[in-house]
């Protein structure tokens, strides 16, 4: 009984945060039109129209109302996701929903809210991780909004999030956030990649940051696969504590500027391997099709529509 009222007051703030984002929100267009809209926010609408028109003329993603509105929310964040892992395993705790599946986490309007249901895994003996999100998706169910907490981001940011969030559209398995999030993710590499090309602008500084991200990756991955052989080696527990307690701290020195406040932990392994793992699986997918992104996302709809054990692995490059 007590787990079924903690489901209900979830859904609850649910609802009530998605009911009270989509009642806030106006329309680009109307925004422009109105003479007392701030020079500033109208220079990053004008700004995030031209990229989400971008992202259906040439990336070939859902042209709807989604990206078209704007809502201020009032807040850093839209939501502040919570992901939890055991304390010597590396796969996430999952939380089920009727619409989304299964997913890798549990996100929350409210931050206190989110920091309460983190006490209470914590607490259950979890490796923990919160962090604000600035966008989520709603699958093309609504029309999601641009929000005040990413509109003002760097152009090349901006892009980045709205080509990620407009993919989910595009192909989504329940049950599977692995395979959702590493897929948007090489939309929005590949997009901000030809948005940059196009604008004639930041690609150095772009290939300079892929060449950062691509060593961070790598770093956490091998202190993940370490990390497994440990959990799986049997040892006794302290012992295992001590040495996982090492290849942490060994992790956060070497973690960038992007996660300098982050103390990481299985749950934040998880999270990361989350956005990572099949990046280079579905790039090679792409590479495969010529670069042809129709054609691309094509195949990823028969993969999404195929059984788990026909999705995995995907098509894999040659070593």
């Amino acid at each position: 009984m007590l787990a079924g009222c903690e489901t209900l007051a979830y859904y609850a703030q649910a609802v009530s945060g998605q009911v009270s984002l989509l009642s806030s929100t106006r329309t680009v267009s109307a925004l422009l039109a109105d003479k007392t809209t701030p020079p500033a926010l109208r220079e990053r609408l004008e700004r995030a129209r031209a990229i989400r028109d971008y992202a259906s003329r040439e990336l070939k993603l859902p042209d709807n109302g989604s990206y078209r509105s704007y809502a201020d929310i009032g807040r850093p964040y839209a939501v502040w996701n919570v992901v939890a892992a055991p304390e010597f395993a590396l796969e996430p705790l999952q939380s089920c929903f009727p619409v989304a599946g299964c997913v890798s986490y549990r996100g929350f309007f409210a931050q206190a809210d989110a920091e309460r249901h983190a006490a209470e895994l914590r607490a259950g003996g979890y490796d923990v991780y919160v962090y604000g999100v600035a966008a989520y998706s709603t699958l093309g169910r609504f029309d999601d909004p641009l929000l005040s907490s990413f509109i003002r981001l760097p152009d090349a940011e901006l892009a980045r999030l709205l080509f990620h969030e407009l993919a989910h559209q595009v192909a989504y398995v329940k049950d599977d956030s692995t395979f959702n999030e590493s897929f948007a993710v090489t939309v929005e590499r590949e997009g901000l990649r030809r948005w940059l090309l196009a604008s004639g602008r930041g690609l150095a500084d772009w290939l300079a940051d892929e060449e950062r991200r691509r060593l961070l990756v790598a770093e956490i991955q091998q202190t993940r696969a370490r990390l497994a052989q440990l959990y799986r080696s049997g040892i006794a527990v302290e012992a295992m504590r001590e040495r996982k307690r090492r290849e942490l701290e060994e992790l956060k020195q070497k973690l960038s500027a992007r996660f300098k406040d982050v103390a990481p932990n299985n749950a934040f392994l998880a999270s990361f391997a989350t956005y990572t793992e099949l990046v280079n699986e579905f790039e090679y997918i792409l590479k495969e099709n010529g670069g042809d992104l129709e054609r691309f996302y094509a195949q990823v709809k028969r993969y999404a529509a195929s059984a788990p054990s026909n999705r995995g692995p995907l098509s894999k490059p040659s070593p």
